[in-house]
């Protein structure tokens, strides 16, 4: 069985984090793991709280599993600092996961490794440049993103 790691945060109503990840993983018959980098308060209106776990805990869970089953993919969600690093800039709700000063450690060190980058609209505006109003829109800021992280991109509406 092939087995996938999700670094991502938990979404308490389910509908998106280390929750649909793991359900998305197994439906697809992938051995689920996971660390989490924070726990939110949120639902589909928005993100009320968000309480980060510490750089060194994050290390400990990815430790864990990295020396006992090997995961044969990483996927990389939430993770709201620059000190744990995400590539979820900005909730489909609006809501910024991500503080100011972790984007910048985001484009400069995460995107740069990652061979698929999957954007939501307000994510893609972000590292794109660009107004988003179409799904032409989204098929020119996945080519500019790609273009300049060197990865394949999926542009996502969101929820």
């Amino acid at each position: 069985m092939r087995t996938a790691l999700t670094i991502a945060g938990s979404d308490s109503s389910g509908g998106a984090g280390i929750q649909a990840d793991i359900k998305t993983m197994t439906m697809n018959g992938v051995f689920a793991m996971s660390a989490i980098t924070a726990l939110t308060a949120q639902n589909t209106t928005g993100v009320t709280g968000i309480f980060e776990a510490t750089p060194e805990f994050l290390a400990q869970e990815i430790d864990a599993i990295f020396t006992d089953i090997y995961p044969d993919a990483v996927k990389i969600g939430m993770v709201s600092s620059a000190e744990l690093m995400d590539p979820v800039m900005v909730a489909t709700s609006g809501s910024k996961l991500l503080r100011d000063d972790a984007v910048q450690a985001l484009t400069e060190k995460l995107l740069p490794m990652a061979e698929v980058v999957t954007p939501n609209i307000p994510e893609a505006e972000i590292l794109s440049g660009m107004k988003i109003t179409d799904a032409a829109g989204m098929e020119a800021a996945a080519q500019r993103i790609s273009e300049k992280y060197h990865c394949a991109v999926l542009c996502k509406g969101g929820h």
